[in-house]
């Protein structure tokens, strides 16, 4: 016995031959047990109310009852059961109703193994497990938001970037954030994985959750979602490529 605790999964998709995958998947993933699998929402909230699963991988698209209100359904009624989308689609109009809904991570299906399983310890940790597309989708829009607020509010100091906060000195990152706590929060807007930054910063990933741990608790962030749009606020990240 490895002591390792047991997460304990939903399945929700309304194709059989996709949701009979995804549970055989799951299968070979260490620290994962399916616990049933549903085809449609509304069997979704009766099969959370049976087992009370600690994650829902949700589909969205499906009949009787989709994928947004059954993740509004589970997160009113069960609280303690996450929700993370995992659909074909990553457009607006699926993206954010099921973030507004309560899903706590959301992924394409064209996410491996290793990026579902991340995403599943992400949400039960009580951070956010966004795909890195996501999480460029959300900078993105915040993006967007930003420069329409400084449309409105007048024209940008010379030299100032649109959507960046005056407040924050040049060159001296807010809330007491080292340089390298900075450039760690800057990686993480662009979409970066632990992994991917200690490789781009040449350092260990323990290193990096150290950073990350700090700059959290710095910033008052709870997950990476927030990280990102902090990072924009702040303009600690460059434009979405």
């Amino acid at each position: 016995m490895t002591g390792r605790a047991v997460t304990r999964v939903l399945v929700v998709d309304d194709q059989t031959v996709v949701r009979e995958g995804i549970v055989m998947l799951l299968g070979l993933l260490p620290g994962i047990e399916v616990v049933g699998a549903a085809a449609d929402g509304e069997e979704a909230v009766a099969l959370v109310a049976r087992h009370r699963p600690d994650v829902v991988l949700m589909d969205l698209r499906m009949p009787r009852c989709d994928g947004v209100e059954a993740t509004r359904r589970i997160r009113a009624g069960y609280p303690g059961t996450e929700v993370v989308v995992l659909t074909t689609y990553a457009d607006d109009e699926s993206l954010f109703p099921a973030l507004r809904a309560g899903a706590r991570g959301y992924l394409t299906k064209d996410a491996g193994g290793e990026e579902i399983a991340r995403a599943i310890a992400d949400v039960r940790s009580g951070a956010a497990g966004l795909s890195p597309q996501v999480q460029l989708r959300l900078l993105e829009r915040l993006s967007g938001e930003a420069a329409g607020v400084a449309g409105v509010a007048g024209p940008v100091p010379s030299g100032e970037p649109v959507g960046v906060s005056s407040a924050v000195p040049s060159g001296e990152p807010p809330d007491g954030l080292t340089a390298r706590e900075a450039e760690v929060l800057g990686l993480i807007a662009e979409g970066l994985s632990n992994t991917e930054i200690a490789r781009r910063l040449y350092v260990g990933p323990a290193t990096v959750k150290t950073h990350i741990n700090n700059l959290f608790a710095k910033t008052g962030v709870r997950d990476r979602a927030q990280a990102v749009a902090y990072a924009f606020r702040h303009g600690i990240t460059g434009s979405p490529q």
